[in-house]
């Protein structure tokens, strides 16, 4: 008998069908992995699985856990069941964890519900799970709170809190989205062990492909709330029968048609001394490339960073003895010329967001400058920064985070318009909101619309309508596609060239996904514990790495051809 069993499920909510029919199986010591496009059911059935369900929901057919009818069980069965037997991974770590909780207190709480442990034996058996999951007790002690951690280690902390009782079925919804790709290989590893070791049924809902090839045994892929096909995973995905199937294999490896090409820029790359000894540079001012006009080699930059540090106070383990500053970002130097595309990548925690808040004037910088358009911007007031901000916009790595829930997503996708120097009437306010949510692929009703009405992967196209609705000179970008399923990804990155090609536009991606970066970039800095360690042309880096920080990413990106014929070899 299979683990889960679900037959013939089918689900509304206020009356509008989300899941038609829906059949799936899964065995103890079997990884299904469920695909599909964002709002296709995916995370919906995961959550019927819970049975966390909204009130209206209507759902009929059947699911069995390990004998159990699912949607007949008394609710003190499934408090029961959640947590112990069933575990579960969500989308979004900052809005699964309590920011009032300790990182450790979590981790804890579910051992102390349902085994009864006492405080210490659950402190214990928390510390084990989070080394486990690679936060080790030296750096991320029991008394860390979740905003003191980047995305990925916060995930990290979700993923240990779901494991920490090896659950019999575990449910991973974008178990590895915001981590980079080194973790990803190593989490990614971790459930693998955790499915040999017991036995454990693993339901990876994922937008990635080649992770979904080298985890899965089979696959289920969803559209419009219904299954357009099933089977073994490298089968399926090799054959590609089903023209849907067809569709999400090309979306996955899709590369962006531009019109340009940007030449390396005579200023990006360029490194402090310091960094210099530890790393490689695959460009300076010495080393011009012949394609580079005059013209262009003399074009002042859009945005000039220079010896930039970040510190921020150590935890103090002692009244008396003053901890020592904790360094983030270490005497980073680097330029960004108009209308270039430039990629930031490197581990999670390596110091990119912190980098990004700083060039954004949300953060002052312990020492160094940034200029923007020539004008240096660090130390000066909120005022003096209006023509910046409006010239220079973000797309957050957590969009529900960055939004205000209480906001319909007229407003909010409209919020940086209060920047341009004519304010625009409410028609034209419209009007342009309309505009900015069609170019990322959503509908001018979803206006009226509030934030936890949309999937995480429509949430993140809400940011990046909001961020483009100014027309900027410079988006910097934190992890813009990594919530996004591969077809969105695709027409999201075609968005991103368009207005490059067309506007000039200049960004600044910072990702952890090598393929993001080699489609739309045209140079790529590799960071490493808070320094920029590698520069140079995006295909030459990502082709030949020189650093260790390099190769280390490069090795662990995941590859669909690769992961198939990999599958495929197994089967013999």
């Amino acid at each position: 008998m299979s683990l889960l069993e679900i037959e013939n499920l089918s689900l509304d909510i206020g009356g509008t069908p989300i899941l038609k029919d829906v059949d799936l199986s899964l065995g103890a010591g079997e990884v299904m992995g469920l695909v599909g496009e964002s709002g296709s059911g995916k995370s919906i059935t995961a959550l019927s699985v819970m049975r966390l369900l909204p009130e209206d929901a209507r759902v009929s057919g059947r699911i069995s856990f390990g004998g159990i009818d699912i949607l007949a069980a008394s609710e003190d069965r499934m408090n029961a069941l959640r947590g112990d037997d069933i575990g579960m991974v969500f989308q979004e770590p900052m809005t699964a964890l309590n920011p009032l909780k300790t990182i450790g207190e979590q981790v804890a709480e579910g051992i102390r519900w349902h085994t009864r442990a006492n405080r210490a034996d659950a402190d214990a058996q928390a510390r084990r799970m989070l080394d486990r999951v690679g936060l080790p007790a030296q750096k991320f002690p029991l008394t860390r709170y979740p905003h003191e951690l980047s995305g990925g280690q916060r995930q990290r902390v979700v993923i240990a809190i779901a494991c920490a009782l090896k659950p019999k079925l575990l449910i991973a919804d974008e178990p590895t989205t915001a981590v980079d790709v080194v973790l990803q290989a190593q989490i990614l590893e971790l459930l693998r062990d955790l499915v040999n070791e017991n036995r454990m049924g693993l339901l990876l809902i994922s937008h990635d492909l080649a992770v979904v090839t080298e985890m899965a045994d089979r696959i289920t892929i969803l559209r419009g709330g219904e299954v357009m096909e099933a089977g073994e995973t490298a089968t399926t995905l090799s054959a590609q029968l089903h023209p849907y199937t067809r569709q999400l294999a090309q979306a996955s490896m899709h590369v962006p048609e531009r019109r340009k090409r940007h030449p390396f820029s005579p200023l990006e790359g360029r490194m402090s001394p310091k960094e210099t000894e530890g790393g490689v540079s695959g460009g300076t001012a010495s080393t011009l490339p012949a394609a580079i006009s005059p013209s262009e080699a003399h074009r002042p930059p859009l945005l000039t960073v220079q010896n930039i540090a970040k510190d921020y106070p150590g935890r103090r383990t002692s009244l008396l003895r003053k901890p020592a500053p904790v360094r983030a970002v270490d005497n980073v130097s680097f330029s960004l010329g108009e209308g270039h595309s430039v990629a930031l990548v490197g581990r999670s925690g390596c110091g990119k967001s912190t980098l990004a808040r700083m060039i954004l004037a949300l953060e002052e910088p312990t020492s160094g400058t940034i200029a923007f358009r020539g004008e240096t911007i660090t130390g000066r007031d909120q005022t003096s920064l209006r023509s910046a901000r409006r010239d220079m916009q973000v797309v957050f790595q957590d969009p529900y985070g960055s939004f205000n829930p209480r906001r319909t997503v007229e407003w909010l996708v409209a919020e940086p318009l209060h920047l341009l120097d004519g304010k625009p009437g409410r028609a034209e306010r419209r009007e342009l909101v309309s505009q900015a949510l069609h170019e990322v692929g959503l509908k001018p009703s979803d206006m009226q619309k509030y934030p936890h009405e949309f999937s995480g992967g429509q949430r993140q196209r809400i940011s990046i309508a909001r961020a483009i609705i100014t027309r900027p000179k410079l988006v910097v970008a934190d992890e813009p596609v990594s919530a996004l399923d591969v077809s969105i990804r695709a027409q999201v990155l075609d968005l991103f060239a368009g207005l490059n090609d067309r506007l000039g536009v200049a960004y600044l991606f910072i990702t952890h996904d090598l393929t993001v970066a080699k489609a739309i970039t045209d140079e790529v800095m590799v960071m490493d514990e808070g320094r920029i360690v590698e520069t140079g042309r995006t295909a030459e880096v990502l082709t030949h790495p020189r650093s260790e920080a390099a190769r280390a990413l490069v090795e662990a990106a995941p590859d669909l051809h690769r992961a198939i014929a990999k599958r495929m070899q197994e089967q013999g």
